[in-house]
């Protein structure tokens, strides 16, 4: 029997659809411009800080080198490793192999020339000497192809006492990089000990200034915030603020990096308290996170100041300490982290690797029955197969998965895994009422 067709009926006049769009056309206008949402380029699964005078042209592949030769010391076999750090027996072998392969080819993912508590205070031109230095190898790296796929410098602040010299020091290096040849692909700045939102909104009229004086494309430039002290999360009204020194950067902001350290201090924590997993620093990193949210501005966790050196047993315990942390911060979608010996960059590819290892096959299965509109045994919605979708293209980026046992447990390929994990601003509602 022919299905009956149903009658469609309704009693809005098309006037009032149209003064409904009017009345919203600068809402829909705001959250596009405050909320554009992730920009879809790889992040970096960490960032490595080498003090200004430090940094040499070799530096990515002798972090590269020292990691692999504390291995060959310290754990020469998947089964030693894994024991180490609390790796599972199924995944000690894969991952092991992987650490191994990626120590070679990319050690380092994402590295920072620091000027700042790194470099510490010194004579004036010694200071543009090392700027001047870190712009030419910066160059040179990207040349000859051995540069980290992000490289960038960390300032001084923007506090009075300081003020100048951190100009002075982003100047030099910037045109240093202009005369040399242009701004390189993965460049990145970052800005320290943010307290005031004002202090953001400085540096990008600096960088506008730069990009107007050179003929650069408008906001060439980004930097990350780096939240160090407590008056970036909570100011002297009770507001919070991160929020608002991402809407000051006027569109340049790019991360909000954690500091462990600093902003322990600065409220109150002891030294032998300071850690990336304290209550104080989930409190301030969950407001980051919800304040960076659908902005395209990017949460970078902190680091561990226990260096894996020693004897045996002490590198083991701190792996297992830097392991716990990643794979932590991992699980609160926290997926950078600061480095800070290359002792660490083991137990940093180790917990990234197993992180999406093990959950692989579930994600995979799930946005293919997503995909193919197959009831499985979890009912996904569109934002949970972007989230799939994402978590795979995180772990084909790093080099913990690869493109084609991706694409048979799938069915997508790179393209396809793009397109769900980047919908268009309203997709996922409309998605949903379909």
């Amino acid at each position: 029997m022919a299905q009956q067709a149903e009658r469609i009926v309704t009693s809005l006049p098309d006037a009032v659809g149209k003064e409904v769009g009017a009345a919203l056309a600068p809402v829909d206008a705001e959250l596009a411009r405050r909320y554009p949402g992730d920009p879809g380029t790889r992040q970096p699964v960490h960032t490595v800080y080498v003090p200004g005078d430090a940094y040499t042209a070799t530096t990515p592949r002798d972090w590269g080198e020292r990691a692999l030769a504390s291995l060959d010391e310290h754990a020469p076999d998947a089964e030693t490793f894994a024991r180490a750090v609390g790796l599972a027996d199924e995944l000690a072998g894969p991952v092991y192999e992987r650490v191994r392969a990626k120590l070679v080819r990319e050690p380092v993912e994402d590295l920072r020339v620091d000027f700042e508590d790194g470099y510490g205070a010194r004579p004036g031109a010694e200071e543009d000497e090392a700027a001047a230095r870190a712009a030419r190898l910066l160059h040179e790296t990207h040349a000859n192809n051995t540069a980290a796929p992000c490289t960038g410098i960390r300032m001084k602040c923007l506090e009075a006492p300081v003020r100048d010299r951190a100009l002075r020091t982003l100047d030099i290096f910037l045109t240093g990089l202009i005369e040399a040849g242009g701004l390189p692909e993965g460049l990145v700045l970052t800005l320290p000990k943010v307290t005031y939102p004002e202090q953001t909104a400085a540096l990008a009229h600096v960088l506008d200034a730069f990009e107007r004086a050179h003929g650069l494309p408008a906001k060439r430039l980004g930097f990350e915030i780096q939240i160090e002290t407590s008056q970036s999360i909570l100011g002297a009204d009770g507001t919070a603020t991160v929020a608002r020194m991402i809407d000051a950067a006027d569109g340049r902001a790019t991360g909000l990096h954690y500091g462990t350290f600093d902003y322990s201090a600065c409220v109150g924590v002891s030294a032998a308290y300071q850690s990336s997993d304290h209550p104080a620093a989930d409190h301030a990193k969950a407001v980051m996170q919800v304040a960076a949210a659908g902005t395209g501005v990017r949460v970078c966790d902190g680091s561990t100041n226990v260096l894996p050196v020693g004897t045996r047993a002490q590198v083991h315990e701190a792996w297992r300490l830097h392991y716990g942390l990643t794979r932590r911060a991992l699980a609160r979608a926290y997926y950078q982290g600061w480095d800070m010996h290359p002792g660490h960059l083991p137990t940093r590819y180790a917990a990234v690797y197993a992180f999406y290892r093990e959950g692989m096959a579930a994600a995979a299965r799930r946005l293919a029955d997503y995909a193919a509109r197959t009831a499985g045994d979890v009912l996904d919605e569109p934002a949970t197969a972007k989230a799939l979708s994402s978590y795979l293209l995180r772990g084909l980026d790093c080099g913990a998965l690869d493109a084609a046992e991706v694409t048979s447990l799938t069915g997508l390929d790179r393209g396809r895994l793009e397109e769900y994990a980047a919908p268009r601003r309203g997709d996922l509602t409309a998605t949903a009422a379909s």
